[in-house]
């Protein structure tokens, strides 16, 4: 029959040691989950009052224990409790939908980026080698040998064998200065990789931010603090951008020359002789047209 006493005289019963506390918390569950029409705060529907509870219920233990009979009984203390804890319930739904609106902008910004991506990205076509007049061109071993670390990311170990000889080396030799190239270009994709990651997770949050401040008065001091957020957030993404384009994929000059074993200046002279010869030579063909 304890299942039909108020919350007083079952309060009045778990003090005296006839409840257990388990048993206890579930009597009072029961209670307000019966008593809908006295409990259910702001016009929750039945259903959200459920979803309200479930949340509540690991808070009734500590109500119990928090309980002081100072004048208010313990089924006022409930009702009150419940009145109190519904805003926090109500402001929490309300950043979890903030926060999911948030997720399916990001989703769908993502997506969006991925169509125009694909829709304006081409093939990277792999360069003509080994034509006569490129052979013509370009007689220095050390300038080819440059080049084909300069392009490496397009040379296959097929191309690098078949140029090996020109450049009077073994063709493993090739193949093992390209690899440390290749090498070090994994790391570099994955280091842009888990920037980009950082960089979407950023993009996130400042959505998030905004949601959230477009939610809160203009006139409380957690809207300051929020802006004040967000204006952060926006810098932090900026610059991570702005790291994300300095970001080279190519085989730097320094690479090569550490790759190479000779100064840097060896291989900017070298590049900068080969591009002199180029223009030159384009220059020569527009003249003879």
């Amino acid at each position: 029959m304890r299942d039909l006493l108020s919350l007083d005289d079952l309060f009045k019963e778990y003090s005296r040691g006839n409840l257990e506390k388990r048993h206890f918390e579930e009597l009072i569950f029961k209670s307000v989950i019966g008593d809908y029409q006295r409990y259910h705060p702001f016009d929750l529907s039945r259903e959200e009052y459920i979803d309200y509870l479930c949340w509540l219920y690991p808070r009734i233990s500590r109500s119990i224990d928090n309980y002081r009979d100072i004048g208010a009984s313990f089924d006022a203390y409930i009702g009150s409790l419940i009145r109190c804890s519904v805003k926090e319930y109500r402001s929490r739904e309300a950043d979890h939908r903030v926060t999911e609106h948030s997720a399916w902008t990001v989703h769908s910004s993502e997506l969006l980026s991925r169509n125009m991506a694909d829709s304006m990205s081409v093939s990277d076509a792999e360069p003509e080698y080994g034509g006569g007049e490129a052979v013509s061109l370009i007689s220095n071993p050390r300038q080819i040998l440059i080049l084909l670390l300069k392009s490496y990311y397009f040379v296959s170990d097929d191309f690098a064998a078949r140029v090996a000889p020109i450049i009077g080396m073994e063709k493993e030799t090739v193949k093992s200065l390209l690899d440390r190239l290749r090498k070090q270009r994994v790391r570099r994709d994955e280091a842009i990789r888990d920037l980009q990651e950082r960089i979407h997770c950023q993009f996130y949050r400042c959505i998030t931010y905004e949601s959230r401040l477009r939610a809160m008065p203009a006139d409380l001091a957690c809207h300051a603090k929020m802006k004040a957020r967000l204006e952060r957030a926006r810098l932090r993404l900026a610059a991570m951008k702005k790291r994300l384009a300095g970001i080279r994929t190519d085989a730097t000059n320094r690479q090569i020359s550490e790759i190479l074993g000779v100064s840097k200046g060896a291989i900017d002279s070298n590049l900068h002789a080969l591009r002199v010869r180029c223009e030159r030579r384009r220059g020569d063909r527009k003249n003879h047209d």
